[in-house]
């Protein structure tokens, strides 16, 4: 059970991985683009194109930066709603004991980087409303570092780091839901609300079509939070905690009655012509299929689908939407002594590890938690430094709480430099920290 439940999570960090290396060539070309002599073309592509979309009198004529921001990303967030029910209910979030430490240290990598941002930006109405852009971890870019350094880490950091970001990732959801809305049309989300308990009361009578879900998240949670001024991407988690986690079988009566029905299809094979099946052939295939699809659950069938999708396509596209930044040495000086540029690098650089390590090391102290196996406090930290990595996350916030692109791109330099800085740190402290396991 134990080995089934380490090859399911290799097998994610894998996939987390290798997304994060994409993510880091989606970034490279945006900012060589929006710093070549086709710059120009950056702008026209992403603010300056705009798609229609709609059915009827419903309709939506956006720029595709902002169907990227608002729509695909709501895929995104869909997969990190079903990862932190998935984790909640049978993974490292599921009770205290495995979810103590990454949830304590959670905290303490949100509220000392905001603290440390709100601090020196508490003066300014406008660049204090940045406060939630250090809060983030990129889950893709800090297991990508660790994917890199092999053995020399041991699973216990990688289990611990990914338990965090999902974590993380849920702080920075309600942060944007509840901190991040000017105006909010009461009918809207109203009619939101009540789809979504609608969608509730669906898992619970046991409706399983994941088409069923589907199409009302979009149309009855999606456009209706769009149109109320709650940012829209918040729909995906809403809708992924009403997926239905259940499976219909046992896994015992599963393994039976498939190994039944394949003794059965093999004796038909040996009676009739093998050139094509039988009509009973047909049917215990077809048996097969049923209790196949009764094994998975639909939260876990529609995050085998979409998982790639968000990570391969939506989070690349996001990348090359938001990260084409005009670098200049001209403006440096101006630009690292800004308010918002040092509070979001000392958030991200000093107060990830420091919330991070600070608050896993009292909560070790005082017996609340145990420390993974394998896993040292120097390592802890380094996990801490890597956090430090906000980017896709700390990017969508800057969206939200800047309308100006002044304020914009130089938080959006603070993020990059400063996940930069984290990433190799965190790198160099757990080579020099840790040995590897042969």
């Amino acid at each position: 059970m134990s080995n089934n439940k380490t090859k399911s999570f290799l097998g994610f960090i894998q996939d987390e991985s290798f997304s994060g290396v994409v993510l880091m060539a989606a970034t490279a070309i945006a900012i060589w683009w929006a710093n070549s002599g086709f710059a120009d073309g950056y702008s026209q592509i992403w603010t300056d194109t705009y798609f229609n979309m709609g059915i009827g009198e419903l309709q939506l004529s956006k720029p595709l930066f902002y169907w990227i921001n608002d729509g695909l990303m709501a895929i995104f967030f869909f997969v990190i709603g079903l990862e932190i029910k998935r984790e909640l209910i049978v993974g490292n979030l599921s009770s205290f004991k495995k979810a103590g430490l990454p949830l304590i240290a959670a905290l303490g990598g949100m509220v000392v980087p905001a603290l440390i941002f709100f601090l020196m930006n508490h003066d300014d109405q406008v660049y204090r409303n940045g406060w939630a852009i250090p809060m983030a971890t990129d889950i893709a870019f800090a297991l990508g570092i660790l994917a890199m350094m092999g053995k020399r880490v041991p699973i216990g950091l990688k289990i611990f780091l990914t338990a965090l970001a999902i974590v993380d990732d849920l702080g920075a959801v309600l942060s944007i839901a509840i901190f991040y809305t000017d105006t909010i049309h009461w009918a809207y989300l109203g009619f939101a609300g009540f789809i979504i308990i609608l969608l509730f009361v669906l898992n619970r009578v046991g409706v399983r079509k994941i088409w069923v879900y589907l199409i009302l998240g979009l149309v009855g949670v999606w456009y209706p939070l769009l149109m109320s001024g709650v940012h829209a991407t918040i729909a995906g988690v809403l809708v992924a905690l009403t997926i239905p986690a259940n499976r219909k079988i046992r896994s015992s009566v599963f393994g039976k009655n498939l190994k039944t029905l394949i003794v059965e299809y093999g004796k038909l094979f040996d009676s009739e012509d093998n050139r094509v099946m039988s009509g009973n052939q047909m049917e215990t295939i077809g048996s097969m299929k049923r209790i196949c699809e009764q094994a998975e659950s639909p939260l876990q069938k529609i995050e085998h689908i979409l998982k790639p999708l968000a990570l391969f396509v939506v989070m690349p596209l996001f990348a090359l939407a938001n990260t084409g930044i005009h670098f200049s040495f001209q403006d440096v000086g101006e630009v690292i002594i800004h308010p918002v540029f040092t509070g979001i690098a000392f958030g991200l650089i000093i107060g990830k590890s420091l919330g991070i390590f600070g608050f896993s090391w009292l909560a070790i102290k005082l017996k609340w938690v145990e420390i993974p196996d394998g896993v040292r406090l120097k390592q802890l930290f380094g996990a801490g430094l890597l956090a430090g990595i906000g980017f896709t996350m700390s990017l969508f916030i800057t969206d939200l709480a800047f309308h100006g692109d002044a304020l914009q791109i130089i938080a959006k330099k603070a993020i990059f430099l400063s996940s930069l800085i984290a990433g190799l740190v965190g790198m160099i402290w757990l080579r020099i920290v840790s040995k590897p396991s042969r």
